[in-house]
């Protein structure tokens, strides 16, 4: 939603307001100045009531200020490399050296299509300012992007100045991205995942069908292995190691093509549990003893890939038979191994190495499910043994604070 600009004196300048998705509401100045037109934001509409934001006048007077203060940078000659070309020469590096993946290929073509292009349009490399990343950046926020979108799009905006700025290139000697203060993101401190009786329930409710016996095996397989999506619609037989009992991720499946897992660390060998060892087995004979080479899900239909947006809809249909709450991912269940052998005592490290985290901080957001004996005996130690009458029994861990006959024993 958006006004057009006010008829005013010519030289005076446009004021407008526009929405974004949010519904707050901004202030716009556009005016021109040889030859050229510009447009910049002036503040937010201050909101009936609040001290926030700007009044009409006062955002007048900030546009007048802005007309006699910036300056546009001068046109780029033809033969300047713009971002979009420059832009464009980087997924083919990308794609000639086999650097990145299909995934981070495809991020980068739509953060140039839908932020960057648009925004500064055929200006060339050497023209945009640090002012105009963070013009960049502030227009992102009003449209309501999230900080880490933010921060991964301007940082491709760096590695296309980067690219460059290499001696080899020379098409541009500053990079504008340089300092600019990145928005926080937040700490994602909750986790979903679901209990081993919930999961259960799941498998017992897979929809039945010509999947059913897949989905069971897919599902017990994702909680007991932590194995991502991607990773389990690639797995082959060959992956599967009955006498270490072991599975070992080799691969993974992402818009469409095989390729190596996420990083270094997500090539691993993760412990089987004997119930998925049992599970996969009786799926093995089901499925008429394939040969190793073959997927050990592949779609029983096409023979080929499963297809996500129909694992996600079995997956709902499985949690919803179950009264489970369809608003859980199916990747909560790599969420449900991790935090199921947090509990067990499992060493970060080892929990690191077997859910193929890249970043140890990644794996932490797990420490709070391991179990804490010694940390409450510290602190029985400190405040002496419970003479209240109030607390839980270790044998049982429901019953309310302050139950009769309910004692913490001694340490």
């Amino acid at each position: 939603m958006g006004a057009k600009p006010t008829r005013r004196s010519y030289g005076t300048g446009a004021l407008f307001e526009k929405a974004d998705r949010t519904g707050r509401v901004s202030y716009y100045g556009q005016w021109w100045q040889d030859d050229r037109q510009i447009k910049r934001v002036i503040g937010l509409k201050r909101v009936t009531g609040s001290r926030d934001g700007l009044t009409k006048s006062q955002a007048e007077k900030e546009l007048q200020r802005l007309m006699a203060e910036v300056k546009p940078a001068p046109r780029a000659p033809a033969h300047v490399m713009t971002i979009g070309e420059a832009g464009k020469r980087y997924i083919v590096y990308l794609d000639k050296t086999k650097r990145r993946k299909l995934s981070t290929r495809t991020a980068v073509e739509s953060v140039l299509r839908v932020h960057l292009v648009p925004f500064f349009d055929e200006r060339g490399l050497a023209t945009v300012t640090r002012q105009d990343v963070i013009d960049l950046q502030a227009k992102m926020e009003r449209e309501g992007v999230g900080p880490k979108s933010i921060r991964n799009y301007i940082g491709t905006l760096s590695a296309i100045y980067k690219f460059a700025m290499n001696p080899a290139r020379k098409w541009a000697n500053i990079n504008p991205c340089e300092g600019i203060e990145l928005p926080e993101v937040p700490a994602d401190v909750e986790i979903h995942f679901l209990q081993l009786e919930q999961v259960q329930a799941l498998i017992d409710h897979a929809r039945p069908g010509p999947y059913e016996a897949l989905d069971r095996a897919m599902y017990r397989t994702a909680a007991m292995t932590g194995m991502r999506e991607g990773e389990l619609i690639a797995l082959r037989w060959l992956d599967v190691d009955w006498t270490a009992r072991k599975i070992r991720v080799r691969r993974s499946h992402v818009l469409g093509e095989f390729g190596t897992p996420k990083s270094k660390r997500s090539s691993r060998g993760v412990p089987m549990a004997i119930q998925v060892a049992r599970e996969l087995e009786l799926y093995y004979q089901a499925s008429g003893e394939p040969a190793e080479h073959l997927l050990v899900f592949p779609d029983p239909q096409t023979g080929g890939p499963l297809d996500k947006a129909g694992i996600l809809r079995r997956y709902r249909n499985a949690l919803k038979a179950a009264g489970l709450d369809t608003a859980h991912r199916f990747h909560d269940l790599r969420h449900t191994f991790g935090t199921q052998m947090a509990k067990a005592g499992t060493p970060m490290r080892t929990l690191q190495e077997w859910m193929g985290h890249r970043d140890i901080k990644t794996t932490e957001r797990y420490v709070d499910y391991a179990p804490g004996t010694e940390d409450a005996n510290l602190v029985a130690a400190a405040f002496g043994p419970d003479t209240s009458g109030l607390g839980m029994a270790a044998e049982n861990p429901k019953a309310p604070i302050g139950a009769p006959g309910v004692r913490i024993p001694a340490p």
